[in-house]
């Protein structure tokens, strides 16, 4: 198995903060490796670092005279008016046949891959920039967050793509679920050291879990030692007879270290507000329409939530999730019908992107103090502050100096500190790391209020979800089963259109008898013969695009008239070649 990227005792440090302390990692093809550690640990300038665009500050990164990197792009490198498909051909250089073939792995067709990309969502606009991923053939994709803000639909079909590229990816994610289903390995960076496991993600984290028990119990094995080595020490020391082994025993004690154990790292421990358990509805909406006064979103709507449900709202991007909760706080007013609370609730929101709009001039402590509930003591207020991570000298940062991750941990913080017994939450998870989540979990299931949510994460849907409400095509309704059940059904969908469109690509033609007779031998040898000339004429059609554009570009750079003619009518000669070989493929997609 060849190495196509390798780390050898990298060190890099920004200001005080040591991100890599003589780490080192070897990337082999075809090698799938899913990249975890907590926020601000140094995953992102890693890749950086790998992809050459920042510098160590000492050790050296080894690549592969073939390495071919794909990396996807964070900001939109689209060009106003563009569609998918002229992105797809400008991008990678491809015709216009191969681009819309890989763009249907996607699901892009249509007005998605003809019209405006920029009318698209996030979530599509992800998936061209995956489709041009492939389209570039690298050995190696990086991928930093993949599936922040896509939606199941999209993460299902990226995770479907991934498996089946059969080259190297390195994957840095948060979302447990979604490395389950797509690494055969796990790579940890803790405290500027890079660690290799072997396995996926959650037999690592029970190796991890496993490994910190075994260094508690050696620890509490060794402190044992300790305290019988001192009180020999310190018996015996004075006595003439025995202090030359009561030093022999201050050796041995010194020798004697505790190890250093990972799990001493900090974890949140977050706290929702105690309240009174309440029976009946919650909330009910009634033929309720929601949307803004030129765009209904959706109609109809007869919905009922009891108190202690953790109700989790599903669907696609752009159908309506956010909307819905934003007509149930009344941050938006519903089109039609109502929407009505029961007596004594107290509803308190986390936004989406409620963490970019925190006053900058304010610290962490005066923002918490200014959320809290009246009453709170200063000690109550920095012990919510330390359950998020906010500790000593923390607590009198200023807002405009925190990173994404804290500012979602601050906003959680204000949000907890209420007397809140509903809480409905829009992607309460992104920007936390996997232990902020799992926290953040555990509580909200411990939690006696209710909880209306939405989460791309599916390990947290999945734990915390009681009930299932999907919005999709202008209907908002309760899903009959569980989160399990409605990622099965959207997996089953996205595996039928799949092979809707292999049995359309193999298909015989159209015309075809009202009963077909059963294949013959002749036929399957047909068959196979067409999809080798087809096979045949891809490869054929790659050369000669290779060959124009060599051949154009040597004509831009020939000053000597003769010779250009000569590549001129050489590149006509290619160009026909060419377009007769895109022609007989377009005519074998019919049969």
């Amino acid at each position: 198995m060849s190495v196509l990227l390798q780390l050898v005792k990298g060190e890099k440090s920004y200001g005080d903060q040591l991100l890599l302390d003589d780490a080192e990692v070897t990337l082999y093809e075809n090698v799938k490796v899913g990249f975890v550690g907590r926020n601000g640990a140094g995953k992102s300038t890693l890749l950086r670092v790998l992809l050459g665009d920042e510098e160590l500050d000492s050790g050296e990164v080894i690549r592969n005279p073939n390495l071919n990197v794909g990396y996807l792009r964070q900001h939109d490198p689209f060009h106003e008016g563009e569609s998918a498909l002229d992105f797809l051909m400008r991008d990678s250089n491809q015709p216009d046949w191969k681009c819309g073939a890989v763009a249907g792995q996607f699901e892009l067709k249509g007005a998605y891959l003809e019209g405006p990309i920029t009318a698209l969502s996030g979530g599509w606009q992800t998936r061209v920039k995956l489709a041009a991923l492939l389209l570039h053939e690298p050995n190696l994709l990086l991928l930093d967050e993949p599936t922040n803000f896509l939606d199941l639909r999209t993460q299902i079909l990226l995770e479907h793509f991934l498996r089946g590229f059969n080259q190297a990816c390195l994957i840095v994610s948060h979302d447990r679920s979604f490395l389950g289903q797509t690494c055969t390995h796990t790579l940890d960076l803790t405290r500027g050291k890079l660690t290799m496991y072997p396995g996926q993600i959650e037999e690592f984290l029970q190796y991890q879990e496993e490994r910190r028990e075994h260094d508690v119990r050696i620890n509490a094995a060794i402190e044992t030692k300790q305290k019988q080595l001192k009180r020999f020490i310190d018996k015996n020391r004075a006595n003439a007879s025995t202090a030359s082994q009561a030093k022999s025993k201050s050796k041995q004690l010194d020798r004697l270290q505790t190890l250093d154990i990972e799990a001493d790292e900090a974890i949140a421990h977050i706290r929702c507000p105690i309240v009174e358990p309440r029976k009946g509805p919650a909330v009910r909406c009634e033929e309720v329409a929601i949307g803004y006064p030129n765009h209904q979103v959706a109609s109809e709507i007869n919905l009922e939530i009891e108190h202690g449900e953790r109700a989790a709202i599903v669907g696609d991007n752009g159908q309506g999730k956010t909307t819905l909760l934003r007509s149930f706080v009344d941050s938006l007013e519903p089109l039609a019908g109502k929407v009505k609370w029961g007596f004594g609730c107290n509803v308190g929101l986390y936004a989406q992107h409620a963490y970019t709009s925190l006053p900058e001039n304010q610290t962490v402590l005066e923002y918490l103090t200014y959320e809290a509930k009246p009453g709170t003591t200063t000690q109550e207020i920095l012990a919510a502050a330390g359950s998020m991570l906010f500790r000593g000298g923390h607590t009198k940062k200023k807002i405009s100096v925190l990173s994404g991750g804290e500012r979602a941990r601050l906003c959680m913080a204000g949000l907890l500190l209420g007397t809140y017994n509903i809480l409905i939450l829009d992607e309460p998870g992104n920007h936390l790391d996997v232990e902020t989540i799992e926290s953040l979990t555990d509580a909200l299931l411990n939690y006696e209020g209710t909880v209306i949510f939405t989460s791309h994460d599916r390990h947290f849907m999945q734990r915390l979800a009681s009930s299932v409400i999907e919005v999709r095509d202008g209907r908002v309704r309760n899903y009959g089963g569980d989160y399990e059940s409605y990622v099965y059904a959207v997996n089953k969908e996205i595996d039928e259109g799949e092979r809707e469109r292999n049995t359309k690509s193999k298909s015989a033609p159209e015309q075809m008898p009202m009963v077909e007779a059963k294949k013959t031998q002749q036929d399957w040898k047909e068959e196979r013969k067409l999809q080798k000339e087809i096979s045949k004429l891809e490869k054929t059609i790659a050369r000669l695009d290779d060959q124009k554009k060599e051949l154009s570009e040597k004509l831009a750079n020939t000053p000597d008239p003769g010779e250009a003619l000569d590549i001129h009518n050489e590149l006509t000669s290619v160009q026909a070649s060419l377009t007769q070989a895109e022609d007989r493929w377009c005519e074998l997609q019919d049969f």
